[in-house]
């Protein structure tokens, strides 16, 4: 019987959930999904120095805003718990303590110092760097003494044995040579377990069936699968896809621009757009579509289709993409998602009804790449917002431009010409005027701008009174 899909998604809280994370938890939120597995979130919190609740708490919330849940971790807990590596200690200290009684891991005294020097000379050689096995003879009575003399020993993997080969669902067949990895850490002078080991003490309780993270963890696994092979255990699959780059084609880092998901929060990216966008980076959709629902990516999605080749960061493609969702949105959903971009800039709605700031929003909506974009355009329906830009000054200051703001401000004021959805058409019959000559001043005069949403949206929103008082500013510039 084929067990039961269990993957996992496994942060280390030292700082904000990077996109590239992100991305991973999504490929394994995604693969879970589709083989009705399991996905758990485990916190690999053991850099004691480092790692903070409020690290963690901002990548459980970051998590939760892109729509990726998760059925077992540190939050909710579940049957293979605790979901904390730092909860985790004496299982790791159990599992040393056999393999350094079965001779498979020994205690090691070099200090930092000599590592170092015994690198530069590797490296000066032209040698890849790697422990030179110095402690792995060193006889039990000299090591007590160095114990009892208050030295504190890291314990060293023994590396020995044939070729690692293991099938990589994404990159096919791997190969990697134990002469060239040496002996490792398994547990550090503090006591506290390395990376590999703990992360294979907890992947085998916590039944993972298989390992999809990043090609950063490539060299990880030869390492991991000798530990497995060393307890009597059967490791998982492993998938490990390419990292995002930047546009230089450079690993994506801050230089490139905003990496954090919850930047990308911030500026008012909507999660089911940066969650479209992420599963796009290196994977196709079979149906050819970029605009795709989280359901759609569930049925779609496979790990046989994701690229070996690393993808490359774009951001305006992420702009169009949110721009798309936006345009989707219903007007009332819509102002919902912008109001707190609205309030951040100090703009009172206690005057708007609620009606009318639906109406605002829908008619922005075309406007927006991302929802804090709607700052540029608050002045258009806010007079504490408003000022002519230099676009709609040099546009106020052509002479014909001036004479058609003074042939609509007439027929406002004195003709009784209403301003609804047939304003624009009764403007054109009466003025004679038409296309640019007639909207490039009207939009000028009443937004302030020489581009912004559609007329005839924006002026039923703006009134009659405000058309009339903004023309006359207009006409007053001199």
């Amino acid at each position: 019987m084929t067990p039961k899909v269990r993957v996992r998604f496994a942060p280390s809280p030292t700082g904000l959930l990077h996109i590239g994370n992100a991305r991973t938890a999504l490929f394994n939120f995604l693969f879970a999904k589709r083989h009705q597995g399991a996905f758990i979130l485990r916190i690999e919190d053991t850099d004691i120095e480092r790692s903070t609740d409020a690290s963690m708490d901002q990548i459980l919330k970051d998590l939760q805003w892109l729509g990726i849940g998760w059925n077992e971790g540190p939050d909710r807990g579940g049957s293979e718990g605790p979901y904390r590596q730092s909860q985790r200690l004496p299982l790791y200290e159990d599992f040393a303590q056999r393999l350094l009684e079965e001779g498979k891991v020994y205690k090691c005294f070099c200090s930092p110092e000599r590592l170092e020097t015994l690198r530069k000379e590797q490296l000066s050689k032209g040698k890849m760097p790697r422990y030179d096995g110095r402690c792995r003879s060193l006889p039990e009575e000299e090591a007590a003494q160095m114990e009892s003399e208050g030295q504190q020993p890291v314990l060293r993997f023994g590396v020995a044995g044939k070729s690692i080969l293991f099938e990589d669902l994404i990159h096919g067949k791997m190969h990697f040579n134990p002469s060239d990895i040496g002996d490792f850490i398994i547990v550090r002078s503090d006591g506290i377990a390395a990376y590999n080991f703990a992360c294979v003490i907890d992947d085998h309780f916590m039944q993972m069936t298989h390992v999809i993270r990043g090609e950063d963890h490539l060299s990880n696994t030869p390492r991991q699968i000798m530990i497995y092979q060393a307890l009597g255990w059967e490791p998982p699959d492993f998938a490990h896809h390419p990292l995002i780059l930047g546009p230089d084609r450079a690993p994506l880092s801050k230089r490139h621009g905003a990496t954090a998901v919850s930047q990308y929060r911030e500026e008012g990216f909507l999660p089911e757009a940066l969650l479209n966008y992420l599963v796009l980076l290196g994977w196709t959709s079979p149906s050819g579509e970029e605009i795709l629902s989280s359901e759609k990516m569930i049925e779609e999605f496979s790990l046989q289709a994701i690229s070996k080749s690393a993808p490359v960061h774009n951001r305006k493609k992420l702009e169009w993409l949110n721009s798309r969702y936006i345009r989707n949105q219903h007007d009332e959903a819509l102002s919902k998602r912008v109001l707190p971009y609205v309030e951040k800039a100090g703009i009172p709605l206690d005057p708007v009804n609620s009606k009318t700031f639906i109406q605002m929003a829908g008619a922005l909506k075309d406007n927006l790449v991302i929802l804090s974009d709607i700052d540029q355009y608050l002045g258009i329906f806010f007079d504490e917002k408003f000022a002519f830009d230099e676009g709609a000054k040099t546009v106020l200051s052509d002479q014909k431009n001036r004479e058609t703001l003074q042939s609509i401000l007439n027929l406002l004021e004195n003709e009784g010409v209403p301003v609804d959805h047939s304003l624009l058409a009764q403007l054109e019959e009466k003025t004679g005027r038409h296309g640019k000559a007639l909207y490039a001043p009207l939009r000028a005069a009443a937004t302030g701008k020489t581009k912004g949403p559609e007329l005839v949206k924006t002026l039923p929103l703006l009134g009659k009174e405000r058309i009339i008082g903004r023309i006359k500013m207009a006409l007053s510039i001199s």
